[in-house]
């Protein structure tokens, strides 16, 4: 075997050389410093390199070249801005994967083609707040009704939102059934309904744009479902499996760039009369940089090209990953210190690499999972432990990101019943509104805070929210966008786990959709208010009491109802016990396997096989089987005179 690239490759590589070299490099400066999205460069990546569907078939409006030649497109974009490089790698892997191997031929012609020939871009929504590296986590849902499926949910951190225009998006489908029920669809930007969160402002890669994903009763044409209801989960293993290609390619690239820059610098920079290339710590030091570079590309190419070749190459990828991304963050640390303390300065190129690296260990699985995926592929599946005899393991289902809540969204024929109705509930729960803190109070030590979302638009409507904060004698507060994006308040006023944590009484948060980071800066709260136009924001999920309803018609109300006149000043805070909600008695047939008498319990569930509490036996999928005996679920029985039963 001769462990080298062709002459095409390579002839391929110097095409995507001089095209980084020509269109990116004099511009990654800027693209870094502005968090800004190079479209243009993406249209020219489209147009004159042809490269936004490399490995896919001319037929499908592909380059149709091989798995190595999207690995040194992505690896070549990355030498000079990994940024550039992950829009690639998430539009080829991620967000065109799945139609080309698991789109029927419609869908082929519909979405991949324009996607392949780089006139749209494509990305992948599967990351949410409580599904991270834990997929099975997915709590975004999609219902079926005639011919249209219902989207409703979010996710976090995608890659290439909101510029894509086509999104594979996972939902569950069947829920209770863990990984089982979770399905893939195709969605369009510009449905209705479908909105964006913020772009997120990055450590590194910032011209990569990253942005939540919002679904508010999203219709997805039946047609739109990618595969069969159930196969989303093992669509996006799969997907991610080729991902993880681009993204240790991508980190290749970003140690390729970062080393071929401190050769440069090692061999210009002169101390003690000679380049410091000369001195033995430097010199191994990048002798280290190009083994280490080697290894990683030797790994890389070769699972692209078990890929191309259709061999199983999970491990290898994973593999490839893992130590790509780990021997970067290695590479671009020695790449600094052979820069000294130029290196640390804004504008070196090793000081943006050194930035970019170290999310390519983190995102298409972390290196944590790799260890994972590589170990099971060597272990393999050991079994199903017994139960009996033994202690049995229970799933734990996935509660608010707040904790248990009330979650009392209150139903009213008009606003101002609503908002009456709420008063009421919130005085009888102990709040009295004849008391009040100073607005300025920080938010750490307020009693209670008002809280206003990027909903509350511009600074001509803050007054909402200062007369509503007035009227309830509390701190103002707000989401992260309206502190740093719209700045219509200090920044040590907003409210999230990046920012101040709520540790108080009541908050009511306003036009506050409810992203994780938000949701786990007020878990502490006594009392949770929502006020949402969007029934479906996480809010509401995380709220005591909840008002579906524009907040620019609610606040006003809801501050008269209150009292808009001069508050005493409040007692020192004691904390409020929160409230749980009420708990309903179990009621369901009681099913028994007739081979060793296991009896399966919904309020348990089957956490071997990730069949969550609270899921009927009538919910469990058709291979599910007895986790004592392995009977199949057709053959057990209901029990008619069940035992008593403590």
């Amino acid at each position: 075997m001769l462990f080298k690239t062709t002459e095409k490759h390579e002839e391929f590589r110097k095409k995507v050389r001089e095209f980084a070299e020509a269109e990116v490099k004099p511009i990654a400066f800027q693209l870094d410093q502005n968090n800004e999205f190079p479209e243009e460069i993406i249209k020219k990546m489209a147009s004159e390199l042809h490269i936004m569907g490399v490995p896919y078939p001319k037929e499908y409006g592909g380059l149709g070249e091989d798995v190595i030649s999207y690995a040194i497109a992505v690896e070549e974009l990355s030498r000079v801005d990994g940024g550039v490089g992950v829009i690639l790698s998430a539009h080829v892997s991620l967000g065109s994967y799945p139609i080309e191997a698991f789109g029927t031929e419609e869908q082929k012609k519909k979405y991949l083609v324009p996607l392949a020939k780089g006139e749209k871009i494509g990305a992948f929504g599967l990351t949410e707040p409580e599904a991270g590296s834990d997929a099975g986590g997915t709590q975004t849902t999609a219902v079926l009704e005639g011919d249209h499926y219902i989207l409703n949910g979010g996710k976090i951190f995608i890659t290439n939102a909101p510029y894509a225009d086509t999104y594979v998006v996972f939902a569950v489908t069947h829920p209770g059934i863990g990984t089982h029920g979770i399905s893939a669809f195709i969605v369009e930007k510009g449905w209705e309904g479908f909105t964006f969160g913020d772009h997120y402002d990055k450590l590194g890669i910032r011209s990569s744009s990253t942005a939540e994903l919002i679904f508010n009763n999203v219709k997805v044409p039946k047609e739109n479902l990618l595969g069969k209801e159930g196969q989303g989960f093992r669509i996006a293993m799969q997907t991610l499996d080729g991902g993880r290609i681009g993204i240790a390619s991508q980190a290749l690239g970003i140690a390729q760039g970062a080393y071929e820059a401190a050769l440069k610098y090692a061999k210009e920079r002169i101390q003690f009369g000679k380049p410091i290339a000369a001195q033995q710590i430097n010199s191994f030091k990048l002798a280290e940089m190009a083994t280490k570079l080697r290894a990683a590309r030797f790994l890389i190419y070769s699972a692209a090209e078990m890929k191309q070749n259709h061999e199983n190459f999970g491990m290898e990828a994973a593999m490839a990953k893992k130590y790509a991304s780990d021997k970067a963050l290695e590479i671009v640390n020695d790449a600094l210190q052979i820069h000294g303390g130029n290196g640390y300065l804004k504008g070196m190129e090793v000081e943006r690499f050194y930035r970019d690296a170290k999310i390519t260990t983190i995102y298409e699985g972390t290196n944590e999972i790799m260890n994972v995926v590589i170990a099971s592929n060597i272990v393999g599946r050991l079994g199903k432990p017994s139960h009996a005899g033994g202690a049995k393991a229970v799933a734990k289902k996935d509660g608010p990101i707040t904790g248990e809540r009330k979650r009392e969204i209150i139903q009213a024929d008009n606003p101002q019943e609503a908002v009456d109705t709420l008063v009421a509930n919130l005085k009888k729960d102990g709040y009295d509104f004849s008391v009040g803190i100073p607005m300025d109070t920080p938010v750490y030590d307020a009693e209670r805070v008002v809280s206003v979302g990027k909903a509350i638009g511009g600074k001509e409507n803050l007054h909402y929210g200062e007369e509503l904060a007035k009227a309830a004698g509390a701190a103002l507060g707000g989401s992260r966008p309206v502190a740093e994006t719209l700045k219509l308040m200090p920044l040590d006023r907003y409210v999230g786990m990046s920012g101040q944590k709520f540790n108080g009484n009541l908050y009511i948060a306003c036009g506050i959709s409810g992203a994780s980071q938000h949701l786990k800066g007020i878990k502490n709260a006594s009392t949770i208010v929502a006020i949402n136009k969007n029934a479906n924001a996480p809010i509401f999920k995380n709220c005591d009491y909840g008002i579906v309803g524009d907040m620019f018609e609610i606040m006003p109300l809801l501050a008269k109802a209150l009292g808009t006149g001069e508050k005493k000043p409040a007692p020192p805070m004691k904390k409020v016990r929160r409230s749980k909600p009420r708990k309903l008695a179990p009621n369901h047939k009681v099913m028994v396997c007739p081979g060793c008498g296991y009896e399966y319990k919904p309020d348990e569930g089957d956490a071997e096989a990730e069949i969550d509490p609270g899921t009927s036996f009538e919910k469990l999928p058709d291979e599910w089987t007895c986790p004592n005996c392995q009977e199949e679920k057709q053959n057990f029985i209901e029990e008619e005179f069940p035992a008593d039963r403590k």
